[in-house]
């Protein structure tokens, strides 16, 4: 089986629309390296390192330091599939991302966005 061309592709050439996106919408880099630091466990200092590497998001995700268990609380769809209902790890990982930077963008609390288990 082939993988899905997300697991290959450069977590460094993505990261900038992330921000890109969330700026359209008044928000920050910075809030949007929180809360991916809030779903890795990477720190600052380890996600700048992993920007300056050519790493795909199959890596970016695999050498997370530690995901965090509250991503199971979000619900929503994206990019047409519901991401509770994702059965593959990683790619339930990088949907919980883009679900991150969709309520980012759409002006949701941060205090929201980042849920407590």
């Amino acid at each position: 089986m082939t993988k899905h061309r997300i697991y290959t592709t450069s977590f460094a050439s993505v990261y900038p629309h992330y921000v890109a996106k969330a700026e359209r919408k008044g928000r920050t880099k910075a809030e949007v390296d929180e809360f991916i630091r809030w779903l890795t466990g990477y720190r600052q200092t380890a996600l700048n390192a992993q920007l300056e590497k050519p790493i795909d998001f199959e890596t970016f995700f695999a050498e997370a330091p530690g995901m965090n268990p509250a991503p199971a609380l979000i619900k929503g769809v994206v990019c047409g599939v519901r991401v509770e209902k994702i059965e593959e790890p990683t790619m339930r990982e990088i949907r919980y991302l883009d679900k991150l930077i969709d309520e980012l963008a759409k002006g949701k609390a941060m205090e929201k966005i980042l849920r407590k288990a």
